[in-house]
């Protein structure tokens, strides 16, 4: 009978939560792997685009030089997961990755005032897939930030919070993503000469 009791006692706590704090900790993990992959499948992108425009815009090198220097910023600065509870360092990763969306922008409406460009099939198919990855980072991004959410949830409810002290010790919050400030003003897309 006192086996039953302590299967039976193992059983419910297994139900209780325990590993909750571990699945949402590796899910936190996994989305901000997706986070950073996406980031990477932009940076393997952008020489591609920098060498198809430098073909067809050689007057524009100052845009085309500080997307290249923008990227190799944003490629040095790493971050795993186990920084994700230092604001400074997740400051820091987006700060660089901020720049070099900030170079893209301004390399996007570079050629927008070019339409020689835009008539090149290689640089509107590369222009499509980088505006299908700063999607994919959008995306990953928001399931990287609903993650946090469910994970830091875990230490401010009850009683998920006691069980998670309980059985998992000290609890480090992890960083949710936040955007720049300029990100709240809309850009200014200008069409012909100014």
């Amino acid at each position: 009978m006192r086996k039953l009791a302590i299967i039976a006692a193992l059983l419910m706590l297994t139900g209780c939560g325990i590993n909750d704090v571990p699945d949402k900790k590796n899910t936190v993990d996994a989305a901000w792997a997706e986070v950073q992959n996406q980031y990477q499948r932009r940076s393997d992108l952008i020489p591609n685009l920098v060498r198809t425009v430098e073909g067809y815009a050689n007057q524009e090198r100052e845009v085309l030089t500080e997307v290249t220097e923008a990227r190799s910023r944003a490629s040095s600065i790493q971050l795993s997961a186990d920084d994700l509870s230092d604001p400074a360092k997740v400051a820091q990763f987006q700060a660089a990755q901020d720049q070099l969306s900030g170079a893209l922008s301004r390399l996007l409406v570079t050629v927008e005032a070019y339409p020689d460009l835009k008539s090149n099939q290689n640089f509107l198919a590369l222009q499509s897939q980088l505006e299908g990855t700063e999607n994919r980072i959008a995306v990953a991004r928001r399931d990287y930030i609903a993650t946090v959410q469910d994970y830091n949830r875990e230490f401010m409810v009850l009683p998920d919070r006691w069980v998670a002290s309980i059985f998992n010790g000290q609890y480090e919050r992890a960083v949710p993503f936040e955007a720049v400030p300029e990100a709240q003003t809309a850009p200014e897309v200008q069409f012909g000469d100014e």
